[in-house]
């Protein structure tokens, strides 16, 4: 149990030689350490076979003072398995791709011969503390020691400053101080509408009463988003940190984290650190001897996107059904049990350990004059380098995806990159200049979100992304106000007729027409922002749209719908592979006889094509 900041600075400097030699090969360590990367990604590439591949092969090879140590996602998400090597006066070695074999011949050479496996070794492009070097790399603050600590050891977190900052705030600050400092940082909410952190804090400590509550919302629900998951999975301490100092300077005393059920492994590793840190005292009575309660449950969430909304979230959390309610009030007035509560996302508590220990003018010095600090995105689609990027608010689009992101993949040409998961829209190549800022993305018809970031390329159909977002939110939907509940349903019918080739000559308008009339009328964010990925890809896109109306013809090939299919009798061998395929049994014709297409019966779902061996069947 640690009673006062000088006992924790105190485990902090028996972990010296283990910091030093993570950083920079320093220290007095003479221990060789071999850092796997075990989050989910790198255990569903097959890390946890790589990490017992090494572990045997230094066994059989009698390695001495070699430490293995399991840590979350570095990041580099594209080339898991990962490895890093860190050798007593040797700068760190990061390696790639590190299937069984790769780890037992990076033993053979590296830890027993000191020889570079060249072919696995990747670059890591980012910068942990300083946002001068960092220029157009990466600067991590809220990933800081993703992959770079034991989620599961609250001794290495603490090596790399871990709990300095609650401690300095229960002695050196009352909770005014503490909220003045958030507002100075200009820290926004992470988690998509970038509220001011200050302000909402401010909120809930300006209520009167003692019972008040701090929420972490870790509901991340964006298809193809994972960076609260990430973050929970390789510094779990960070949020529980981050989450205490909130509930000190507004008042509260008791801690919920909800979190979606999907999320095993994040799940077992918070539970870890929230006894570890009760054992040591930063969670319970008396804190540091401070004289402040608090502590932290962790509630799961059944995957409903509404859930991400806060006042859907705090019903959720009381048992009820997860639906929206209108604000004001807001939840800092009457929020869970109808008491004052604070609502923040993983990210944006994951700063705030960062901003207590460097100060409001070291956050505020990064970023842009709105969009202080830096933002985490899950780089996906079609790019060659996926994975989770930090980077400094302000860095455009271009830098991310060519500078980062490696450009695209298999030598295709961008086309378009959606942020902001369901409630965002496309940015198109005239755009990929723009800062990442909460008001330039809102200005070109997308928004922030909370960090999903889905590059597409000239074979994606943007009729069919706009689709494929509708019926997400069609399908979430909580289903309490008309707007959302019906007219996200028959916007998906709109364009589910054009990729079908059977939209009305002005089909476009009534489409535009119904899209913003939601977006003013819905009761929550969800359903105001259900319309966004339609709007912008209308807007930048309308060719592609009036193509599938006019002509009924997809550019990019990829609505099934629009083909025709008929089989061309010189080449059909009568196999009748086609005809037992058909759903719907628009293809007639006998064995070792040329088969017919029935047109008026055909729903253009293109099995024949794909069944086809002898290339008898085509489409246009």
């Amino acid at each position: 149990m640690i009673n006062s900041i000088d006992e924790l600075r105190e485990i902090k400097k028996s972990q010296t030689d283990v910091r030093s030699l993570r950083e920079t090969g320093g220290g007095k360590s003479k221990v060789t350490e071999v850092l796997v990367g075990l989050a989910t990604c790198g255990i569903a590439a097959g890390g946890k076979e790589t990490y017992a591949a090494i572990e045997e092969k230094i066994a059989e090879l009698g390695l001495d003072n070699i430490r293995m140590v399991k840590v979350g996602c570095i990041g580099s998400c594209y080339c898991e398995p990962t490895v890093q090597i860190n050798a007593p006066g040797k700068a760190p070695v990061y390696y790639g791709y590190v299937d069984e074999e790769a780890g037992r011949e990076i033993v053979e050479k590296h830890l027993a011969k000191g020889e570079v496996v060249e072919e696995k070794i990747v670059s890591m492009s980012f910068n942990r503390t300083d946002p001068v070097k960092a220029k157009k790399r990466q600067l991590r603050i809220a990933l800081k020691n993703c992959g770079s600590i034991d989620p599961e050891m609250i001794s290495e977190y603490i090596a790399f400053d871990g709990y300095e900052a609650l401690a300095k705030v229960l002695r050196d600050y009352k909770p005014q101080g503490v909220i003045d400092i958030l507002k100075e940082s200009g820290l926004r909410g992470r988690g998509g509408g970038g509220f001011p952190t200050g302000l909402k804090w401010q909120a809930t400590f300006d209520q009167p009463g003692n019972e008040k509550y701090m929420i972490c919302n870790a509901d991340e629900g964006d298809p193809g988003a994972y960076m609260d998951r990430s973050v929970l999975e390789g510094d779990p301490h960070c949020v529980l940190e981050g989450l205490t100092i909130g509930g000190y300077a507004t008042g509260a005393h008791h801690g919920i984290i909800y979190i979606r059920a999907e999320y095993p492994l994040a799940i077992e590793r918070l539970n870890i650190a929230m006894e570890q840190s009760r054992e040591m005292g930063f969670l319970g009575k008396n804190i540091l001897g401070s004289g402040f309660d608090f502590d932290i449950e962790v509630r799961l969430g059944a995957g409903a996107f509404v859930c991400g909304e806060e006042t859907a979230l705090i019903h959720s959390v009381e048992g009820k059904r997860g639906e929206p309610t209108k604000k004001p009030p807001y939840p800092s007035v009457q929020g869970y049990k109808m008491k004052p509560t604070t609502v923040n996302n993983v990210e944006t508590l994951a700063n705030v350990p960062q901003i207590i220990l460097n100060g409001s003018r070291w956050f505020s010095s990064i970023g842009t004059e709105k969009s202080k600090g830096t933002k985490v995105f899950a780089l996906v689609g079609k790019i060659k380098n996926v994975g989770l990027v930090e980077v400094p608010m302000g860095t455009t689009l271009r830098e991310i995806i060519y500078d980062i992101g490696g450009g695209m993949a298999n030598g295709k040409e961008f086309k378009a990159v959606q942020t902001g998961g369901p409630s965002g829209g496309v940015i198109s190549t005239e755009n990929l200049d723009t800062p990442i800022e909460y008001e330039t993305l809102r200005a070109i018809g997308t928004m922030m979100g909370s960090g999903g970031m889905i590059v597409m390329d000239e074979d994606n159909c943007m009729v069919d992304i706009a689709k494929f977002y509708l019926q997400f939110t069609m399908d979430e939907s909580c289903g309490k106000c008309t707007p959302c509940r019906i007219g996200t349903k028959r916007m998906y019918e709109i364009l589910d007729r054009i990729t079908k080739g059977k939209a009305e000559p002005d089909v476009l308008h009534k489409l535009d027409r119904l899209a913003n009339n939601i977006k003013i009328s819905a009761l929550c964010g969800l359903g105001q922002t259900a319309p966004n990925p339609v709007l912008s890809t209308m807007k930048y896109f309308e060719e592609e749209y009036r193509a599938h109306v006019e002509d009924k013809k997809c550019p990019t090939g990829s609505c099934k719908g629009l083909f025709k299919y008929w089989i061309l009798p010189d080449k059909c061998v009568g196999c009748t592979a086609c005809r037992r395929v058909c759903p719907v049994g628009a293809i007639t014709g006998h064995p070792k006889q040329i088969h017919i297409i029935d047109m008026n019966l055909c729903i253009s779902c293109g099995l024949c094509f794909d069944t086809c061996k002898f290339n008898a069947i085509n489409r246009g």
